[in-house]
């Protein structure tokens, strides 16, 4: 099944379908799961990017209701902490829309049959983010822009509220949100306000304009 909203979408299922006919195509993001649930597809080329889709959600869900479907990513979005991402998300593979149809074939049969796949070019540059992943890293390891939207975390700001207040969109805010969880190793939000107290990422109560006694509520109530 291939999943997207653009032109891209009925190339993609015309490139393929000599090799994997039934191929179907998925152009609504609100009936996604559905369509997932009732056809249980084997594989899911995913664009990530589409409008009204949430892809490292999106990935999430997908592998709820159906376990046994792999996703492939297919985008243009090279950024090496998005990639990381997205794999941790569950995506099986990972490939750039201008990869030649051999390559996207390739992918397609290794992950069909339990493998991983991730375009080359980008799989050299990736080798140092995945190290790194490895473990948690230190708060300067974070860039200027990931700090910033700790700091909000921390403080209880939602992702609308964070996006607003650094002018980006929601979908860009739960980007760096799963990035930031992503290069340090952590799960929740409880997980990244105290990594933030514990890292001196918020200097003073007036500059975070934190309140602790809330964000000791909010902790104890993540823990129940």
């Amino acid at each position: 099944m291939i999943v997207d909203d653009t032109l891209t979408a009925q190339c993609l299922q015309r490139l393929v379908e000599p090799e994997f006919p039934s191929t179907g195509i998925v152009a609504d993001a609100e009936v996604l799961l559905k369509a997932v649930t009732a056809s249980q597809p084997d594989l899911i080329l995913l664009e990530s990017a589409m409008s009204g889709l949430n892809g490292l959600d999106a990935i999430g869900r997908l592998r709820e209701v159906s376990p046994a479907t792999k996703v492939l990513v297919v985008t243009m979005n090279d950024e090496p902490e998005y990639v990381s991402a997205t794999l941790r998300a569950g995506a099986s593979g990972y490939v750039l829309k201008w990869c030649a149809v051999s390559e996207l074939v390739t992918a397609i049969r290794g992950i069909l049959n339990g493998l991983s796949y991730m375009t080359p070019p980008l799989a050299e540059r990736m080798a140092p983010t995945i190290t790194n992943c490895k473990g948690r890293l230190r708060g300067k390891s974070l860039t200027l822009r990931q700090r910033e939207v700790l700091q909000l975390i921390a403080q209880g700001r939602t992702a609308k509220e964070i996006a607003n207040s650094l002018g980006l969109s929601v979908k860009t805010a739960v980007f760096h949100k799963m990035s930031i969880m992503d290069k340090l190793g952590l799960r929740t939000t409880a997980d990244l306000t105290r990594y933030a107290l514990d890292h001196g990422l918020l200097s003073s109560r007036e500059e975070s304009g934190l309140h602790l006694p809330s964000i000791k509520l909010r902790l104890a109530s993540n823990n129940r």
